[in-house]
């Protein structure tokens, strides 16, 4: 037994120059905008020494999930911190009326905890499968701000991430719920990129329609999407019209991001709601859970898709055979992407990451296999809870 004797949570802010808010609230280009962001690491401690830590990519910057993990930390002082499937069904018990989102950033801390003891990368205690992965970007939402601001901007952005070498382009277009200008991009974008590279759409379940939600399927079918990914405004949620929408339609369906856990997922391949099932690190209870996920999609001899990116996104693929792609998220042709600029190792999930063969590295050193920037936490901390 390992026992956990010590839980940090430090609280810190980040800016990102052109993040701004849309008339709808949705955050996305604004020349003459800068967004105050918040995330938070995670460091959990044993009482050999050993310290697990973990920053959130995309998570963190969610209230609710900061409000959902630090109920829990408390609770950890005195558990074995090799326990993962322990804490991991004791943890899904307890947040059952909450989705679960609170444990991810610690199972994923404890993970990295596991790695460094033992002096291995996650990827190889998961099983190892490969060490680079295909990757796609994926864009922030449309603007009006002369950004991503038409369907030719889009295409321009498209054309652009093909010649920096990536193998798929996926787009969040406008909030607007509006079918014409979703349709027009899937035409202009396959116009300009069609048949060099893997294409996506993601209407982010702003069509209100399922009349609506059919159109934007056959738009799809006709220029040969690889995928149309959560159109209805159910929020990515009913099975059944889901299923009605893939008899429809020729482009495969992927589902099941807003779903959380193993249990809730299964239904949606029962029901053959979906072509791909989604699962990410930072919202399905961790690397355990996705893990989980991915060979309940293995089972089933469905592929599983891991929404965003991340140390723990990477290591998760790489041991997975039965996934196709890295997300890049979340990309512009004029603005970095909104993520903490946490790692002092060399680590990015940044536009220019891509590799010529098209693919992203898995770190390879203990553990999640990056190295936070002390310097810049020092900076940019605001709060600290500590439990021991």
């Amino acid at each position: 037994m390992a026992r956990i004797d010590k839980v940090e949570l430090i609280h810190f802010t980040f800016d990102v120059a052109g993040l701004g808010p849309s008339d709808d609230g949705v955050l996305g280009y604004n020349p003459d905008a800068q967004a105050s962001l918040k995330s938070f690491v995670l460091r959990i401690h044993d009482a050999e020494g050993t310290v697990g830590e973990y920053c959130p990519m995309h998570s963190g910057k969610h209230a609710a999930v900061t409000g959902q993990t630090v109920p829990l930390l408390a609770s950890l002082i005195g558990r074995d911190s090799l326990a993962r499937e322990q804490l991991y069904q004791d943890y899904k018990r307890r947040h059952r009326h909450l989705a679960g989102v609170g444990y991810s950033a610690i199972d994923i801390c404890l993970w990295d905890l596991f790695g460094k003891k033992v002096g291995l990368p996650i990827a190889t205690l998961l099983g190892g499968y490969r060490w680079e992965l295909p990757a796609y970007a994926s864009t922030i939402s449309g603007d009006r701000n002369g950004g991503l601001s038409a369907p030719e901007a889009y295409a321009d952005f498209a054309e652009q991430c093909l010649e920096l070498g990536y193998r798929g382009f996926k787009m969040h277009c406008w909030a607007d719920g509006d079918p014409k200008p979703e349709i027009e991009t899937i035409a202009a974008v396959a116009r300009a990129v069609g048949g060099k590279m893997e294409l996506m759409t993601d209407p982010a379940s702003h069509i209100a329609t399922y009349a609506d939600a059919l159109k934007i399927g056959r738009a799809c079918d006709d220029h040969g999407y690889y995928w149309l990914e959560d159109p209805l405004a159910d929020c990515g949620q009913a099975p059944h019209v889901h299923r009605m929408l893939r008899q429809q339609i020729r482009t495969p369906l992927l589902l099941t991001e807003h779903v959380r856990g193993l249990e809730s997922k299964t239904p949606w391949i029962t029901e053959m709601a979906t072509d791909f099932l989604r699962a990410d690190p930072e919202y399905d209870l961790g690397i355990t859970g996705v893990m989980k996920t991915a060979a309940l999609a293995e089972a089933f001899g469905l592929d599983i898709e891991l929404h965003s990116s991340g140390p723990a996104h990477r290591h998760c693929m790489a041991a997975i055979r039965n996934s196709n792609f890295y997300e890049l998220a979340l990309v512009h042709p004029k603005m970095a992407n909104p993520l903490p600029p946490i790692f002092e190792c060399g680590y990015s999930d940044e536009l220019d990451t891509i590799q010529p063969n098209g693919c992203v590295a898995v770190p390879k050193c203990p553990g999640l296999g990056v190295r936070l920037n002390e310097d810049f936490l020092a900076r940019a901390e605001v709060d600290r809870q500590i439990f021991s």
